[in-house]
């Protein structure tokens, strides 16, 4: 019961949170969604107090990684992000590298669907970063003004 509560603030806290992503920092939002994925798949495994520590460490891990993510990311790389989300078919992925830091960004669509607000899409990403290559799994939806907003 306690461990739901609490999942479920988390999850409400990471998606009021993401919904400033346009307006927030893309560290401090990235290395919420992360945290929140970490925790998910962190509480998947072990039983007891074992999976509240794979929760926890999960978060602090996904934490870690998305805000490495978010904090290379650069208006050219959003730019390129919306236009993947935008043009490329489901499975199909889109690849780029930022000419001013050098980082490397593979984008794949993984699933799309219809909401009553418009479209949205689920996505994979791998970010080579400093010769580190992380993956970031999310959700983004269409906003009426044509813009792509991270959800999840």
């Amino acid at each position: 019961m306690y461990r739901m509560l609490a999942f479920g603030l988390v999850l409400a806290a990471a998606l009021v949170t993401a919904g400033c992503a346009t307006h927030g920092h893309k560290e401090d939002v990235g290395m919420l969604i992360g945290g929140v994925m970490g925790g998910v798949l962190g509480s998947q495994v072990g039983s007891g107090r074992g999976r509240t520590l794979a929760t926890a460490a999960g978060a602090v891990v996904g934490g870690a990684v998305g805000a490495s993510v978010g904090r290379s990311m650069d208006e050219l790389d959003r730019m390129k992000m919306s236009a993947t989300l935008e043009t490329t078919r489901t499975g199909v992925a889109s690849e780029w590298q930022n000419p001013d830091t050098g980082y490397y960004y593979r984008m794949e669509p993984t699933r799309t669907y219809e909401t009553a607000e418009g479209p949205c899409r689920e996505y994979t990403m791998d970010a080579e970063i400093g010769g580190r290559t992380e993956q970031v799994y999310g959700t983004a939806c269409r906003q009426p003004d044509g813009s792509w907003q991270i959800i999840n």
